[in-house]
């Protein structure tokens, strides 16, 4: 319901406010939306660092545990024996490593889509079919 104020102000001047009003919920809007990804940017930050370093404790937790093993082996042979029993076995593991990433990267290469390709082309034939029958 309009009143006195509104009246004599105009129709110019409620537009007016109403595009000020909106300015200011856009502005605030963007200010929220920066202030929540500068956090979420943080906490991804802190927990990618404490990932690697999670990840670098456990790379030496496991050097500690072969060398373990060469311990206990130790116990039952010769010292440079044990130590060369758990390198071979630590080489033998990175080959066969090696040998399943080789095969697993010739299965994924080349990158074309072959059967989205091919379907592609029988789309293309079927609609050409239809086209030279209609014609």
């Amino acid at each position: 319901m309009p009143t006195q104020e509104t009246d004599r102000r105009g129709i110019g001047a409620a537009v007016k406010n109403v595009a000020g009003h909106a300015g200011a919920w856009f502005r605030l809007e963007k200010e929220l939306a920066a202030l929540e990804l500068k956090k979420k940017t943080i906490a991804l930050g802190l927990g990618i660092g404490l990932g690697l370093g999670a990840a670098l404790v456990a790379l030496y937790a496991i050097g500690f545990l072969f060398a373990t093993i060469a311990a206990v082996l130790a116990t039952f042979m010769d010292t440079w024996l044990a130590l060369l029993t758990v390198t071979l076995f630590l080489l033998l593991v990175t080959g066969i490593l090696a040998a399943v990433a080789v095969n697993r990267l010739k299965h994924g290469t080349p990158l074309t889509p072959e059967q989205a390709i091919r379907e592609a082309q029988l789309t293309r034939e079927v609609l050409k079919g239809h086209v030279d029958n209609a014609q």
